[in-house]
């Protein structure tokens, strides 16, 4: 006997169509070009969840370095020195300190450079 699996068809169909929703022309209307679209959608988002972590500790790095040369040190021997006096501070909270609060930055850099000296 043949079965036409009607309503869950249609289900499943609306889920893939809901999910491939905003793309340009059959890539959002064709059933075969909406299973290809949402598999490549799946594979960039897997791995731009990982990219993303990425580009924002370049960006914290990109922060700290620009803020240490205008104090008068590079971004590598700030690290050591801050690594040398014992200063775990990670790059996202020092990027931040940098910009919104930016004496205390400088009390840290003061401290990597003293650390450095010594």
């Amino acid at each position: 006997m043949r079965v036409s699996k009607g309503s869950a068809r249609r289900r499943a169909k609306k889920r893939l169509f809901k999910e491939a929703r905003g793309n340009y022309g059959g890539r959002s209307k064709l059933l075969r070009t909406v299973k290809e679209t949402i598999i490549r959608s799946r594979a960039y988002a897997y791995r731009d969840r990982r990219v993303r972590k990425r580009e924002f500790r370049a960006l914290w790095i990109t922060r700290i370095t620009a803020a240490c040369r205008a104090r008068g040190t590079n971004y590598s021997q700030f690290i050591n020195g801050l690594s040398k006096a014992g200063i775990t501070l990670n790059r996202k909270s020092l990027s931040e300190l940098a910009i919104s609060q930016p004496q205390i930055f400088d009390e840290i850099v003061k401290a990597a450079q003293a650390a450095l000296a010594a």
